[in-house]
């Protein structure tokens, strides 16, 4: 047992070996053995059941910490890595004013969080509450696992979950993406238009569109590197013809291919929709439409796969090796408005 996780402390005393268990957050405890084999045993069945969660916590030390300073220490320490910082940041701060994170730790149970859950049932729908529970319980299970907070279990495990049924086939329809050109060209941010555009030609998410930087673009071989993905594993896409020829027009000012932020992407695209007279349409559904004109190009469902990043085909992915640069070929020269038509 490592000096990092040892907890356990003994000593021989006149009556036999005396142990002492602690560990920040739990009860201390003391027990004295006749033999320092039964001591030792002893101890590591304590730590052991402590490491599981099973052991009595230290309602002193939580009555200091809050659920509020937990989230606040998550958000300093572990959303900056998250690829989604900005709206994981945004959707924390907004948690932050809920009443659930004044309550000491040591008061946490799955009541008020079913509480939390009712009451933003009434204001957004089922998958943002949805989300902020997975969030929360995400935030708890960080501080008891990596940071030693003595919670004994995972209250927001216990909380029951709306149904979601947020399933979406929303595509362009005949004439909105020219609505949508129209509506573009009267916006006063430069950058919505390149953002749309490339969302439709490379079924890029936004958070890939937003972090594509243009060391991570290859023109001449017509690809595209997505080193931080929503699935944790990176993937090349090729450029269509479309993509191409966009990237080439735009000014390269900075690091970044689209210098914004989500914040800054969701007002202006909540601006655009309206103006297009397409209140319906989610940023999102861009993909969606990407993704769909490719496949009716005639890519098969591995290589649409290799494009969007699901790993549903995992098991075919482990023996199939596409070379983005093959795609690319097989895209060049063609456009889905050439080979299929105008909506």
């Amino acid at each position: 047992m490592s000096q990092e996780t040892m907890v356990a402390t003994i000593r021989k005393r006149a009556a036999g070996w005396s142990v002492q268990v602690r560990r920040k957050g739990y009860e201390p405890e003391y027990r004295t053995f006749t033999s320092r084999d039964a001591a030792e045993r002893w101890a590591r069945e304590r730590e052991s059941l402590i490491d599981q969660g099973q052991q009595p916590v230290s309602h002193r030390a939580l009555r200091r910490q809050t659920m509020g300073d937990l989230i606040r220490r998550y958000l300093a320490e572990i959303t900056p890595s998250k690829l989604s910082a900005e709206t994981e940041r945004f959707r924390l701060t907004k948690i932050l004013r809920a009443g659930i994170c004044d309550l000491a730790l040591a008061d946490l149970s799955s009541a008020p969080f079913a509480a939390y859950r009712d009451k933003r049932a009434k204001e957004a729908r089922p998958g943002t509450v949805a989300r902020e529970l997975s969030l929360l319980h995400n935030v708890i299970e960080i501080a008891r696992l990596e940071w030693g907070v003595g919670l004994a279990g995972n209250p927001v495990a216990q909380v029951r979950r709306l149904p979601v049924k947020n399933a979406r086939n929303r595509r362009l329809q005949h004439g909105e993406l020219e609505r949508l050109v129209e509506a573009v060209a009267k916006s006063r941010n430069e950058l919505i238009r390149p953002a749309v555009m490339l969302a439709i030609e490379t079924g890029l998410r936004r958070g890939e569109l937003l972090n594509l930087t243009w060391a991570e673009i290859d023109l001449e071989r017509r690809v595209a590197h997505i080193p931080r993905t929503k699935t944790g594993y990176a993937r090349t896409v090729p450029l269509t013809d479309s993509a191409v020829a966009l990237l080439r027009s735009l000014r390269r000012s900075d690091a970044k291919v689209l210098p914004m932020s989500a914040m800054s992407l969701k007002l202006a695209w909540n601006r655009l929709r309206v103006r297009a007279g397409m209140p319906d349409l989610h940023f999102h559904d861009l993909r969606h439409e990407a993704i769909s004109r490719f496949a009716e190009l005639g890519l098969s469902t591995v290589e649409l796969a290799a494009i969007s990043g699901h790993r549903d085909l995992r098991m075919l992915a482990r023996y199939t090796h596409i070379q983005p640069s093959t795609l690319a070929r097989k895209l060049a020269g063609r456009s889905w408005e050439q080979e299929v038509g105008q909506p």
